[in-house]
């Protein structure tokens, strides 16, 4: 298995929508940096956040979640989350996943060096649709995070061989997710 390049990135973006809309430079100048890196992609954070809340006292339980354990705010530039808590949001661009590939997606050391994470689970191979981020407060403090702006790296593994079954074959629940998406079990 081997972490593709900016080329293949670039390439695959063009000719078969990997990623879309695609941004091939990093772009910063005063903001969180995003756009092609040299063996990956910064993506964008969108501008819609589900934030956790506990004013009915609920649980969390990932087989019967409910949407209201989260308010849910849009925002031109920033939310604030909470200390301690939790948010979701959604990538501006949109994945395209080969089948012989996958992603892992790791948190952009700029928030990272502020106390939250920033958590993807694997991106599987034939995945297609927006990604779901999630955000964890671990500070004290109130977070910021800025909507339109870089949040995360995309890094592409591609495998030895192809899959028996991709995500698209087995019709996986997020497939072709667009905006946050909750828990499904």
């Amino acid at each position: 298995m081997s972490v593709l390049s900016d080329k293949w990135i670039k390439k695959m973006a063009i000719d078969h929508n990997l990623i879309s809309p695609f941004v091939d430079k990093q772009i910063g100048g005063g903001k969180i940096s995003y756009g092609l890196s040299s063996f990956g992609y910064d993506a964008r954070v969108g501008d819609e956040f589900k934030i956790f809340h506990n004013v009915d006292s609920s649980i969390v339980d990932p087989k019967e979640f409910t949407s209201n354990n989260f308010v849910t705010k849009k925002t031109l530039d920033f939310i604030i989350i909470p200390p301690n808590s939790f948010a979701l949001a959604t990538t501006i661009e949109k994945f395209k996943i080969p089948r012989n590939v996958m992603c892992i997606v790791v948190g952009k050391s700029t928030y990272a060096r502020c106390g939250i994470i920033v958590n993807v689970t694997p991106i599987e191979s034939e995945f297609e649709g927006t990604v779901t981020l999630e955000f964890s407060n671990t500070t004290p403090l109130p977070a910021k995070i800025y909507a339109n702006e870089g949040v995360a790296q995309f890094l592409f593994l591609k495998g030895n061989e192809e899959p028996d079954i991709s995500y698209a074959d087995r019709k996986g629940k997020y497939m072709g997710q667009s905006g946050v998406t909750l828990p499904k079990v």
